[in-house]
């Protein structure tokens, strides 16, 4: 029997976010490679862009990096117009990357040795 764990997403990648309007970029890169397959099976554009649901993302791009064991995400129209166009004081994706980080992925029991953090 396979047994799995759940866990945050942050325990098993890290993220770096930029903006250029109202277009967000957040990428997220393993911190092993065994964490590769399961983050490539369980982070797909569409759970990506239901985790910013509210944010209402016009188009929610995934480009995969195998040799980085990395992904970035485009998200469109998820910035309240972009830093210049909205009365939101925090408009910047900088802070967006922490909300894609809560996500919970499951992931192979015995990799847990392999996880960061608490």
């Amino acid at each position: 029997m396979n047994e799995t764990i759940t866990v945050p997403l942050r325990r098993l990648a890290h993220g770096r976010t930029g903006d250029k309007g109202n277009r967000s970029n957040i990428s997220v890169i393993a911190w092993a490679p065994e964490f590769w397959e399961p983050l490539v099976a369980q982070l797909t554009e569409a759970r990506v862009a239901g985790a910013f649901a509210d944010r209402r993302p016009g188009a929610v791009t995934r480009y995969l990096l195998p040799k980085l064991q990395a992904m970035n995400f485009v998200i469109d129209e998820v910035l309240d117009g972009g830093v210049n166009d909205s009365l939101n004081l925090d408009t910047h994706g900088k802070a967006l990357s922490f909300l894609l980080l809560d996500l919970e992925v499951e992931i192979p029991a015995e990799l847990q040795p392999l996880l960061r953090g608490a």
